[in-house]
C-alpha cells in the first residue's frame, strides 16, 4: 500500500478501539501523532494504560516506529466540572429519561474534535482518527455518523484548510473489532488489546477476562466480552 505524504493525528485514549485506530492510521499514514484528554474522568486507567500501549504498539510491526511522532496529552479538567454523568461523578450507570446511558457526557467528542483540530493545525496534519462508532449499544449523539461529519465540516470551515476525519469502526459491532485488529497485527496484537489496553467504564484495572480488563457488570464490559466471544466463535 503505498503511503499518502501526510500526517494523521489519532485520538488516543488507551482503550481497546482507540488503539485498534491508531493500528489502523500507522498503516496507512506516513507520520502519526496521538492526542488524548484528561478531564476527570472515571475510567481514567485507560490514562495510565496510554504510555505502555503506545510503546508496545509501535513497536508490534517494521516500519511503525519511524511513523510514529509526538504524543500530546491535554488538561480538561472544565469538562468534568460542567457535566454530570457517570463518566465525571459518583453516579450508577442507569439509562436516563431521555433514553441515553447516564456514562453520556454532552458533547464531549466534539470538544475533543475542536482540541485536536487545533492540534492538527499546529502541527500539520490534515487527518484526524477517531474510534466512534454509532453501532455501540449506547449511540450517544456525538458518536453518530451525521454528528461526525458536521463536525468535519465545521472544523474546516473554521480552521480554513481541509480537514479530515475518519472513524474506521463507525459501521462495526466489537467483534469486527477484534477481527481488524487480528488482521493488522495478528496475535500479538490481540495480546496487547487484552493484557495491556482499558475500556471499563469504572476504571477496575483488578479483574482480568478473556478480552481484557474491567469489572465485567458495566455496559462497555458487556459489549467487549460479546464482541470476544463472538469473534473467538467465528474464526
Amino acid at each position: 500500500m503505498a503511503l499518502p505524504l501526510e500526517t494523521a493525528l489519532v485520538l488516543f485514549s488507551g482503550g481497546q478501539d482507540s488503539t485498534v485506530c491508531l493500528a489502523w492510521a500507522l498503516e496507512r499514514f506516513l507520520r502519526v501523532e496521538t492526542i488524548g484528554f484528561d478531564y476527570g474522568q472515571r475510567n481514567a486507567a485507560e490514562l495510565l494504560a496510554r504510555p505502555r500501549v503506545l510503546d508496545q504498539l509501535v513497536n508490534l510491526r517494521a516500519g511503525w516506529a519511524n511513523r510514529f511522532g509526538e504524543d500530546h496529552l491535554v488538561q480538561l479538567p472544565a469538562l468534568a466540572e460542567i457535566s454530570y454523568s457517570a463518566l465525571t461523578r459518583d453516579v450508577a450507570i442507569d439509562i436516563s429519561e431521555n433514553g441515553l446511558p447516564t456514562t453520556f457526557v454532552p458533547g464531549r467528542n466534539l470538544v475533543f474534535f475542536a482540541f485536536a483540530g487545533v492540534v492538527a493545525h499546529r502541527r500539520g496534519a490534515k487527518h484526524l482518527v477517531a474510534g466512534m462508532c454509532e453501532s455501540d449499544y449506547s449511540n450517544f449523539p456525538d458518536c453518530r455518523d451525521d454528528a461526525i461529519k458536521a463536525m468535519q465540516l465545521a472544523l474546516g470551515l473554521g480552521m480554513a484548510r481541509p480537514i479530515v476525519i475518519h472513524t474506521p469502526l463507525m459501521w462495526t459491532d466489537k467483534a469486527g473489532t477484534f477481527a481488524l485488529a487480528h488482521a493488522i497485527g495478528g496475535d500479538a496484537f490481540i495480546d496487547l488489546l487484552i493484557e495491556e489496553t482499558h475500556t471499563c467504564h469504572l476504571g477496575d484495572r483488578q479483574h482480568r477476562h478473556a478480552w481484557g480488563y474491567g469489572c465485567g457488570d458495566c455496559p462497555a464490559c458487556w459489549l467487549r466480552a460479546d464482541g470476544f466471544a463472538k469473534w473467538i466463535e467465528a474464526r
